[in-house]
């Protein structure tokens, strides 16, 4: 069969895709966790596994460079990219929400424009535009919950698992815009052209996923 390459995250996602993958028998534990290297042999010969940066991963897919990816839900709806969705792999669940500083909270609805700060630009926009509220985005790479700290911004949209950055922080979420676990992806012209074995690791996945938590698929 010809070979099939997966991309996976590094990152908040690695080893939850990386345990997906050895639950579905394509990799030891040994073949990744003591090695820095990117792109890692399967234990079938048919199967190669690379790690990409998570806002590269993606890119790989829809080039064809890999033909299956693994990334976070918050990854596809910011990007957009031409790639088809096939399985949610349930873990990784976080939440995108928009938080303002306490003393600021009980009036964002009255601010216009708003300022916020994000990691996540064209998610941002597309939220407060569809409410027919002008927005000024603040994008930022690092520590976003430092910018309404500063003054840089009225507040931010990011991602939350806990809840505990955001108190540190003395932010109060305010809205939440989406939800995102780790979704496995495919390249369409890999899906019509070498269906096969394609499909084969797909389900595999499928299997995998649904036996650490069944209520993720």
């Amino acid at each position: 069969m010809p070979l099939v390459t997966v991309a996976v995250a590094s990152g908040r996602l690695l080893d939850d895709s990386m345990r997906t993958l050895e639950a579905a028998g394509y990799l030891t534990a040994a073949a990744w966790r003591s090695t820095r290297r990117l792109i890692l042999p399967c234990r079938e010969p048919d199967v190669r596994v690379l790690i990409a940066k998570p806002g590269d991963l993606l890119t790989y897919v829809e080039h064809g460079a890999a033909d299956l990816g693994i990334a976070g839900k918050d990854v596809l709806l910011e990007q957009g990219r031409d790639v088809y969705e096939l399985v949610d792999l349930g873990f990784g669940a976080c939440r995108g929400v928009v938080a303002f500083p306490e003393a600021r909270a009980a009036e964002w609805e009255s601010l216009s424009p708003i300022r916020i700060a994000t990691k996540y630009p064209r998610v941002t926009e597309r939220h407060f535009w569809g409410q027919g509220r002008p927005v000024e985005i603040i994008e930022l790479r690092g520590t976003v919950e430092l910018a309404p700290q500063v003054g840089l911004a009225d507040g931010i949209l990011d991602l939350v698992m806990t809840g505990r950055t955001l108190a540190a922080n003395h932010l109060v979420e305010v809205a939440e815009v989406f939800r995102s676990t780790a979704r496995l992806v495919v390249n369409r012209m890999s899906l019509r052209t070498r269906a096969e074995a394609v499909q084969a690791v797909v389900e595999r996945m499928r299997a995998a996923a649904a036996a650490r938590d069944p209520s993720s698929v």
